[in-house]
């Protein structure tokens, strides 16, 4: 027993030396250049976004389009192809030297697959109708159409659709024939129907300004009675770079109702608060000007009585952020969840869908048109279920190549809810039936089979609405049609209707 204690000062160091042998073993390693180059990438890809595996992307992708468009913005030059050089002398300095910028570019160009993976698709698709049926409009003439905003009324079930090529918008009523047309500075691609101090219905429109990727100031938030094609605009706030959604709410509980504006510009953008003043005149303030805020919910999601509102970012550094009120004016922002700025956020809803009276998020990814144009198979719908504090858990995935909207309701009434989701960037090679899915509830939480009724010669499907536009006690669908142009699969020609501007999906689930 006396000995012991020498006995485990001898085993000590023992393995004081083994250890200590080890690490200067391995503190004496040379970095390899790929390794070096995993280490730049760490460093400078995600100073402003979360970092993207080398695997994420094809190896094409990364070297013609990624890289050549990232490198500018570490201040190396490009020539060519993929070719790159340093500042010139008396040029402001690079925040990456050309040196470790080529091993950087040397790591994925060794680590990234040549090909992508095909998606994993869980379940086939059931091609079937379900429950619904095809109504198409009255047309008269057969002209391409764009079409970038379709909306049911919810007050006399007409629909409210626009065109940009034509820079218009049109009023069809309850059997799809047109009522009215009206022509606007550039596409409406939202319309927020409201009431007016009298009672009267009124529409906030949202006009983007430009569909391309430009920074132009040409978008306006605008108020029209969509019932009078004769009167004329009224703009609430102009001069916006591509604003893409408006919502309503009383942020600061004056009572007059402000706007909530999401311009999603390209370089440039921004989230902005625009407060409702006592003239009706409204004031910009800016909550947080960077790219990409696609689309936004609003809710007491603190429950101090204040309107706070969640935000979907889809540009550069994308994730949803929690903006709650902080009662003085201002807002004070929370990250919910990030993803990596190749997803192509597209659209979030909230819901409850496993029962436990928490909010959970629904989510979709698939917009490629961006420098990496490839379909991807972890683009998708995606649901992640609110565990409280601000925290949420991906449970549930199904892949959709290019998906650019999901909806959850309960179309069938038996209680379960249900997704619909459209996917303007759809495999239309080899899965064109993804344009459109229908997700009927299963009999447990998160459980779904998925039906795709025959559309894919009916359009291309960029936007939809979801209201129960006849009022028979059911939710139906109308799906917009952008017929033309943004195709990125190679030596593919459109097979759809290039004339038809929407299609109506009416439920029949309640007869």
């Amino acid at each position: 027993m006396t000995n012991q204690p020498t006995r485990n000062r001898y085993c000590l160091a023992a393995l004081f030396l083994i250890t200590t042998s080890f690490v200067i073993i391995i503190s004496c390693h040379t970095p390899t250049p790929e390794e070096k180059g995993k280490v730049l990438a760490g460093k400078y890809c995600s100073g402003c976004h979360l970092p993207v595996s080398p695997a994420l992307l094809d190896k094409e992708t990364w070297l013609k389009h990624v890289l050549p468009a990232m490198a500018p913005k570490l201040g190396i030059k490009v020539w060519g192809e993929h070719s790159y050089y340093p500042p010139m002398p008396g040029e402001k300095p690079g925040l990456i030297s050309i040196q470790d910028w080529e091993l950087l570019v040397a790591y994925y160009e060794h680590t990234a697959p040549d090909k992508l993976p095909a998606e994993k698709v869980p379940q086939p698709l059931q091609r079937d109708w379900s429950f619904f049926t095809l109504k198409h409009p009255v047309l008269k003439d057969t002209v391409p159409v764009a079409t970038t905003m379709v909306a049911f009324n919810p007050d006399n079930g007409h629909l409210m659709t626009s065109d940009g090529l034509t820079n218009t918008l049109t009023q069809w009523d309850e059997n799809l024939q047109v009522v009215n047309i009206r022509s606007l500075p550039s596409p409406a691609v939202d319309i927020l129907f409201v009431k007016d101090t009298a009672a009267q219905q009124q529409a906030i429109l949202t006009e983007i300004g430009n569909m391309r990727a430009l920074d132009a100031p040409a978008g306006i938030i605008t108020s029209i009675s969509p019932n009078d094609a004769q009167s004329r605009q009224h703009d609430l706030m102009a001069f916006l770079k591509r604003p893409v959604q408006t919502l309503q709410a009383d942020f600061d509980k004056d009572g007059l109702p402000d706007l909530l504006v999401c311009a999603f510009g390209h370089n440039q953008g921004g989230l902005y608060w625009l407060k409702q003043l006592p003239d009706h005149s409204y004031k910009q303030f800016p909550i947080w000007e960077v790219p990409g805020a696609v689309h936004a919910e609003t809710g007491d999601f603190n429950h101090d009585g204040y309107t706070d509102f969640m935000v979907l970012f889809a540009a550069g550094d994308e994730g949803i952020w929690l903006f709650e009120n902080d009662r003085k004016g201002g807002f004070v922002s929370t990250s919910l969840l990030r993803f990596p700025p190749i997803n192509g956020s597209t659209s979030f809803q909230l819901a409850d869908f496993n029962g436990d009276g928490k909010q959970d998020i629904l989510y979709t990814c698939g917009d490629n048109a961006d420098f990496s144009m490839v379909l991807k198979p972890y683009h998708g719908i995606f649901v992640y279920l609110n565990d409280g504090n601000n925290k949420y858990t991906e449970a549930w995935h199904y892949p959709v190549n290019g998906c650019t909207k999901a909806v959850v309701a309960d179309f069938n009434g038996d209680g379960k809810l249900d997704i619909a989701s459209i996917a303007f960037f759809a495999d239309f090679k080899h899965r064109p039936e993804e344009k459109f899915i229908f997700f009927e509830g299963g009999n447990k939480p998160l459980t779904f089979i998925p039906h795709s009724p025959p559309l894919e010669k009916e359009g291309r499907w960029i936007c939809m609405d979801v209201k129960d536009y006849d009022h028979d006690g059911d939710q139906d669908i109308v799906l917009g049609n952008y017929a033309q142009g943004f195709i990125i699969l190679d030596d593919y020609k459109p097979d759809w209707k290039e004339y038809q501007p929407f299609i109506v999906l009416q439920n029949n689930a309640a007869h």
